[in-house]
């Protein structure tokens, strides 16, 4: 007997390839790109480039080490970089901004209830040029942005921060790994979201749906330096147009569709706001990305997690009190309703939950 796949609801990373998509990479022309031999890479480094408005990009095979040759190039040993308090780079990156550069982080937490604005750098004090201090060097932005519900930075807001960069002369690095989702959430040219940075990286094994890696973009100059720092960290691939063929083929065939896993997104929050057990952690849900808030009356989040496991419906628990739940190519719109059913029912006498 055939048992039934559960709906995959815990990362947009959980994507496989495509049938057209395996096709795509078994036809890949292949060269050791160490050497820079491999000509479909350069073609996704040249797309790329070209997609976010830079003159150059580096094929990369994760999105933190994208993130952290960001930071390697941007900073020395004893610089500080000022990022958003719940940013993928500082939160979820094993602190490799520590390990690997010798750099510190100082976290800032927005004064509303959405994401990091220029009010919020105001106050950020940049320290004197002086031998007792850190020197203040980076500002990063995550666009979407994971740890506040999958939310979007809008242009204005974007631009505002960058003009308080340079005038205390910073550089820009956004990890973009779901910039797309914020692209076609806007109805905006990526390059125009890309714009105000220094470097951007981009993820194409999320919403895009390949197996893996990444991508960060910058100037001509700051690609040949990155190109040293993928090397000293381990990423430096072979025939790895294999793998740059499926993100080429998902820059072609896969980006307007994230407009179906932002619909699916608000089925999921309309039931959740339809359970007085659950609750949005952060609203408007705006891409992808649905973060709850469990009740305690209703048990712990990985209780919860586990009962919905049982019924077929994978879900993560990123806290003690909070589920994450991500929309993506792999999961249908009859999988999200099927979800949103059991979410809007759990706990309140229509659909029981034993936890506890």
């Amino acid at each position: 007997m055939t048992v039934p796949q559960p709906i995959d609801l815990r990362s947009d990373t959980v994507t496989r390839p495509s049938a057209a998509m395996r096709q795509a990479m078994a036809r890949a022309e292949v060269g050791d790109d160490v050497y820079g031999e491999d000509p479909t890479v350069r073609q996704l480094e040249e797309r790329t480039a070209e997609l976010l408005g830079f003159e150059a990009a580096l094929f990369v095979p994760s999105g933190t080490m994208a993130n952290q040759i960001a930071v390697g190039v941007h900073c020395q040993p004893g610089d500080e970089l000022l990022c958003d308090l719940t940013a993928h780079l500082y939160v979820w990156e094993c602190g490799g901004i520590a390990r690997h550069w010798g750099v510190t982080a100082r976290p800032l937490e927005p004064s509303g209830p959405g994401l990091l604005s220029a009010a919020d750098f105001d106050d950020a004090l940049i320290r004197p040029d002086d031998g007792h201090y850190v020197r203040t060097r980076l500002v990063t932005l995550e666009n979407t942005h994971n740890r506040r519900g999958g939310r979007i930075h809008r242009p204005d807001d974007v631009r505002a921060i960058a003009a308080w960069a340079r005038r205390h002369g910073l550089r820009l690095h956004l990890d973009g790994a779901r910039l797309l989702n914020a692209a076609v959430a806007l109805g905006k040219p990526p390059a125009e979201l890309a714009e105000p940075f220094d470097s951007v990286s981009i993820c194409f094994s999320k919403g895009l749906g390949a197996p893996v890696g990444s991508a960060i973009a910058g100037s001509r100059d700051l690609i040949r330096a990155a190109h040293r720092l993928r090397k000293l960290l381990g990423g430096g691939m072979r025939q790895a147009g294999i793998l740059a063929a499926a993100a080429l083929y998902a820059l072609e065939h896969h980006v307007e569709r994230l407009a179906e896993d932002h619909a699916h997104a608000l089925i999921l929050a309309e039931a959740v706001v339809a359970n007085p057990h659950l609750s949005l952690e952060s609203e408007p849900v705006e891409t992808n990305l649905v973060w709850i808030t469990v009740s305690p009356a209703l048990g712990t989040a990985r209780e919860v997690a586990a009962w919905l496991r049982e019924q077929g419906v994978l879900v993560s628990a990123l806290g003690p009190q909070t589920l994450r739940a991500s929309t993506h190519r792999d999961v249908s719109r009859e999988d999200v309703e099927a979800a949103a059913r059991l979410l809007e029912r759990i706990g309140t006498g229509r659909q029981s939950v034993a936890v506890g």
